[in-house]
């Protein structure tokens, strides 16, 4: 039986075609004006992907072109153009009707080997029940934010302060789904995208961004309730923003890495 995920990924009569119907669980944005969450593209095609290729995926890379929004279906176009024997090349076009709305290129596969090692550590910090939770800004609703569990280690987020994040750029957030779902590559997708929730932090404004792009690595999926994500925004220049994110397990396994480019918006002081 597959595992159950965040999103309502469809299977059709065509083994490289899928679908996804938006519903405002998978969008963010402001009341009637709600979009899907770039993680989200990401992580469906990441489902499509291993789905169709019957392969875990190594990385992935979203490129965003516009925004889809609910009530509309997100049709998912797989293509494979390499098939070895132990990793396949792919990509998704995504796409509601004629409207292209993201790219995502691929590598997935597994090749025989006993090496696993890592070299980057997690960082010390608070267990997630010793961190306080935040609150999206934007309060209730029943949108993405309201799915996702998130507790700040370090830096400021939601209106939570658990200490100075600006002088480093370095936001940590314990994150997990408040569903019963497994913290997989296609969760740790979505956990990707909060990369541009670090950019207020790092600036000390009321500040944050458009995803331009999405990138994930995946090192191993080993199973854990949390995931700590040690996101670092690298630099702002221009009106765009540089952020990466590294993805542990409460164990200290890394499981994977993600990188972004983003437009930088700075809001209207909400307080």
């Amino acid at each position: 039986m597959t595992a159950p995920l965040f999103f309502d990924i469809q299977a059709t009569h065509n083994p490289h075609r899928w679908y996804l119907p938006l519903t405002p669980g998978v969008c963010v944005g402001p009341p009637g004006n709600l979009f899907m969450f770039g993680g989200v593209g990401l992580g469906s095609s990441i489902a499509a992907l291993q789905r169709t290729c019957e392969r875990p995926v190594i990385w992935a890379t979203a490129q965003y072109l516009s925004y889809a929004r609910p009530p509309s279906v997100v049709d998912l176009d797989v293509w494979v153009p390499a098939a070895g024997k132990y990793n396949s090349q792919a990509r998704v076009i995504g796409h509601v009707g004629d409207k292209e709305i993201f790219t995502v290129n691929a590598a997935l596969g597994a090749r025989p080997s006993d090496l696993s090692r890592q070299w980057l550590t997690m960082p010390d910090c608070d267990p997630p029940e010793n961190c306080p939770p935040a609150a999206h800004w934007r309060g209730g609703g029943e949108d993405l934010h309201s799915r996702i569990e998130v507790r700040v280690a370090k830096g400021r987020y939601g209106g939570t302060d658990a200490g100075d994040g600006e002088a480093d750029g370095r936001l940590l957030l314990w994150i997990r789904p408040r569903e019963a779902i497994a913290i997989d590559a296609t969760m740790l997708a979505i956990m990707a995208d909060f990369v541009p929730g670090a950019v207020g932090n790092a600036l000390g404004l009321n500040a944050g961004g458009n995803s331009l792009d999405n990138t994930i690595r995946v090192r191993a999926i080993v199973p854990t309730d949390w995931a700590l994500c040690d996101i670092r925004i690298l630099g702002v220049h221009g009106g765009f923003g540089h952020g990466a994110m590294y993805l542990f397990a409460q164990d200290g396994e890394l499981m994977a890495t993600a990188s972004q480019s983003l437009i930088v918006r700075v809001h209207e002081d909400r307080r």
